[in-house]
């Protein structure tokens, strides 16, 4: 006996097409669809994650196309690496290739460099390794950094992918600029209070090389007695708004060069920041060069410095010009991300 499929939902008449009428044509594609459904409602969720084709770098297993005959089957586990960036470096190199594939750390590198990185792993796994780019990158390279010859080389770190350039103009740092030298009379009479008490030691002086420092902020700890000696100048570094306070890489003081001293090529320990000098006393004889750029101080302007370049200054004045006195504060390169300032913040957090 033979069933119509009229008799079931009739349709209305179609034209033929040279061929079968083509409500017939419908209805083969309708059974072919009910029956793809069926089939893929069936079938376990893990299953269908195989069947499905999945892109070739996809982080499940490559090698098995179908389920296995266990009825539990299921996907393999996602490798951890899908949740963090991937930056690539020049001739294909992760920026977390360590991370990712266990590759340890560079062996020629030296102890302390060694130990940032150790640091930078535990801040990645209390907060996250998001934004960690370029701060890994440039542990790896600091052994190598180290050793080369250039006109810029951080001795402490060294942040890749930043543009350097060794003075800036103060758009910069333009709100922290005006803050300093609108402040520039009540930190200058404060200075003067303090440097007639005498430059000692016992006075909170501190000697580096030809200079004589009378700090606030030492590798990013507060030195309470000497700020409590210069409370205006304390809070006003409190308002700026990139000072680096947080870390061992910042510090903020009065710095004295007397007359006739100079200090050799040097390097700062990272190009992260850039020191701000507020003039205080500039004799017409003194010169600070960086990066082969000689410039000159003035009295109630600041200057905006990477000092991670090689760096020269000098007083060429006579007894009577007396010692070149600046304010100095370390401040934020503009270049460097927020999430990167938490994590330096972290690693090279102050040994109290």
């Amino acid at each position: 006996m033979s069933w119509s499929l009229d008799l079931l939902c009739p349709l209305p008449p179609c034209v033929e097409l040279g061929g079968p009428p083509l409500s017939g044509l419908l209805w083969t594609v309708l059974l072919l669809f009910l029956w793809y459904c069926y089939r893929v409602g069936s079938d376990p969720p893990s299953c269908r994650n195989h069947a499905g084709g999945l892109k070739s770098g996809s982080v499940l297993s490559r090698s098995s196309s179908r389920c296995p005959v266990d009825p539990g089957c299921s996907a393999p586990k996602a490798s951890p690496a899908i949740a963090m960036e991937t930056g690539e470096e020049e001739g294909g190199e992760s920026y977390l290739t360590p991370v990712l594939s266990h590759a340890p750390f560079p062996s020629q590198a030296a102890a302390g460099s060694r130990k940032l990185y150790a640091a930078l792993q535990e801040y990645a796994k209390r907060y996250s390794w998001a934004g960690m780019g370029r701060i890994h990158k440039g542990l790896r390279i600091q052994a190598r950094m180290n050793d080369r010859s250039s006109i810029q080389k951080p001795h402490l770190f060294y942040l890749p992918d930043v543009p350097s350039i060794p003075f800036y103009s103060r758009d910069a740092h333009r709100h922290d600029i005006e803050v300093l030298e609108a402040s520039y009379p009540i930190i200058l009479a404060e200075f003067q209070a303090v440097y007639q008490r005498g430059i000692d030691t016992k006075l909170g002086w501190i000697y580096q090389g030809p200079k004589a420092v009378f700090p606030l902020y030492n590798a990013g700890v507060c030195v309470v007695g000497n700020c409590r000696a210069c409370p205006c100048t304390y809070r006003t570094l409190l308002s700026l708004r990139t000072f680096i306070s947080s870390n061992s890489l910042g510090a903020a003081g009065f710095w004295l060069l007397g007359p006739g001293a100079s200090l050799a090529g040097a390097y700062g320990p990272t190009n992260t920041r850039l020191r701000c000098h507020l003039g205080l006393q500039t004799p017409a004889q003194c010169e600070l060069v960086v990066g082969g750029e000689p410039q000159c101080w003035s009295e109630g302007h600041c200057l905006l410095v990477d000092d991670s370049f090689l760096h020269t200054l000098s007083h060429n004045g006579g007894a009577e010009d007396g010692p070149r006195v600046i304010f100095s504060v370390d401040l934020w390169h503009p270049n460097v991300a927020a999430a990167e300032r938490q994590a330096l913040d972290y690693i090279f957090a102050p040994e109290q």
